[in-house]
């Protein structure tokens, strides 16, 4: 790779050394067969409500592990690692695995799908309400998907920053989908009775897939929604978002009114009747983020005190890697958004969103394709020669981090991701699909519940000391009396406390 100057308006190193990161890792509790496990979140992980490591995504058999915000990748993967341990050392006397994959394991029928419960408190009820909603907008089988998401943020860097940020971020996506793109196939059960364009693996009875998909959980088969589509978030900056969040937020979807916010016997369906019940349920490949404070909508906390970071939200879960992300891959996201940050990032207009949008699903379903065009305004350009294209500009930026950091791994993680560029048959996607077919005779479920077991396996064979578990322990003690606090200090009834917070006037 050709060495590169620095751009004239590269960040100073004690910026690029204030970098944090943090993952957000969703993973699915499996039973050995391969089929999802129906316990209620294990007792001994704490309190799903309040533990700050360990929560639940949509399925009360869905385990969430987060991390802090760190400031070196390695400070992350070695927490992320370690909280993988705790979890996996209380799964193991059940038997159970985590699922190492994107697109779920063997799924029972919808309806039989574990809402996720946090308690009796009005927050913790109210989690389950919006999950109940999810399931009757777009059925629980989708919410079991799960990904990892990336959280990042710069010192220094404005509202506006960010939104030129998340708008070349939106227009290059597809480089992180070919790259890391790790969901070609699935599990026929999860296309159940739904019209796909799937093709089968072998006679299609174990497995369906795409022959040069990178990431179906990308594409049109995952968290995808046709009510969702009508809502066109531009993202020239905090206002224009805002306010397209709040009319999303607010207007009555027809469908939504219909099925009401309780059913005849008083059961709540949703929180609301809104074409967006809350904020999260917006889908996107990234999001402005804002910490917010008690009882705060997410909508406010942003309009009020600015973006604070962004949520990556497109990668999947890597099965070759014990904990799904590889160190390298993280350092390579790093380099993108700075890239992404720093690039000229000229307004979107409604037609650039449909075309990323048609981009989007091009790479997730057909990214590894030979000679696959994508549209850059208004024109056709190769796949591969935009990706070639963006990370050779991404070089200076690899070159900072590493300066800065003292170390090479910056630059080996642009060379590893060129390699793939330039070598698809490299890939995640790819080498998924070689191996299913190879040595698994096309039985999706097998050969990720073996990848399942290995990365297990490995992480229980890691060292682990009494102070560790002791620590985890307390966590988890503290989280559960965390939660009794919360419910003792609910007064008003749920209703009034939902009316509160689905008030309109709560987004301003």
């Amino acid at each position: 790779m050709k060495t590169s100057q620095t751009t004239m308006n590269m960040p100073a190193a004690d910026r690029l050394l204030g970098i944090r990161r943090g993952i957000e890792k969703e993973g699915l509790r499996v039973l050995p067969t391969g089929s999802l496990a129906l316990t209620p979140h294990p007792a001994p992980l704490g309190s799903a409500l309040t533990h700050p490591h360990i929560t639940t995504d949509y399925s009360e058999s869905q385990l969430e592990l987060i991390t802090g915000a760190r400031l070196g990748v390695q400070e992350c993967t070695d927490e992320l690692t370690e909280v993988h341990q705790f979890v996996l050392r209380n799964l193991n006397d059940s038997g159970e695995l985590l699922w190492n994959a994107s697109m779920p394991c063997r799924l029972p029928t919808d309806e039989t799908i574990p809402l996720g419960r946090y308690g009796s408190s009005h927050s913790g009820r109210s989690k389950s309400v919006y999950r109940m909603g999810l399931g009757h907008r777009y059925g629980r089988r989708m919410q079991t998907i799960s990904g990892i998401h990336y959280n990042w943020s710069m010192p220094g860097v404005s509202s506006d920053e960010y939104f030129a940020l998340i708008r070349n971020f939106r227009r290059h996506a597809f480089v992180l989908l070919f790259l890391y793109g790790a969901s070609p196939a699935l599990c026929p059960c999860f296309v159940e009775g739904r019209e796909h364009r799937l093709q089968p693996l072998g006679d299609g009875k174990d497995a369906l897939h795409l022959p040069y998909a990178t990431s179906l959980r990308m594409g049109r088969l995952g968290y995808q929604s046709d009510a969702q589509s009508s809502i066109c978030v531009s993202y020239n900056g905090l206002e224009g978002y805002a306010n397209s969040l709040h009319e999303a937020l607010t207007r009555p979807y027809p469908a939504y009114e219909q099925l009401g916010v309780r059913n005849p016997g008083g059961d709540y369906n949703q929180l609301g009747t809104g074409l967006l019940q809350i904020e999260n349920e917006f889908y996107g490949t990234i999001r402005p983020k804002r910490t917010v404070k008690s009882g705060e909508r997410p909508l406010h906390a942003l309009r009020e005190r600015g973006v604070e970071y962004v949520e990556v939200r497109l990668m999947d879960i890597d099965p070759y890697e014990t904990v799904g992300i590889a160190s390298a891959t993280m350092r390579m996201i790093d380099v993108f958004l700075l890239h992404c940050l720093h690039s000229d990032s000229p307004p979107d207009t409604p037609q650039e969103i449909a075309d990323l949008k048609h981009n989007q699903h091009l790479a997730a379903e057909q990214g590894r394709e030979p000679g696959l065009m994508l549209n850059r305004r208004g024109q056709q350009v190769s796949l591969i020669d935009w990706a070639q294209e963006v990370l050779q500009q991404c070089l200076p930026y690899a070159q900072a981090l590493d300066a800065a950091n003292s170390s090479s791994d910056y630059t080996a993680a642009l060379e590893q991701a060129l390699a793939r560029v330039n070598g698809s048959e490299i890939t995640p996607s790819a080498q998924v699909l070689q191996q299913l077919s190879s040595e698994y005779g096309n039985r999706f479920i097998d050969f990720m519940t073996a990848q399942s077991a290995k990365a297990r396996d490995a992480l229980l064979h890691m060292p682990w000391t009494a102070q560790q578990q002791s620590r985890f322990e307390k966590l988890a003690e503290e989280s559960v009396a965390a939660q009794a606090l919360i419910e003792a200090a609910d007064t008003l009834s749920f209703e009034e406390w939902r009316q509160r917070y689905m008030d309109p006037a709560s987004l301003l």
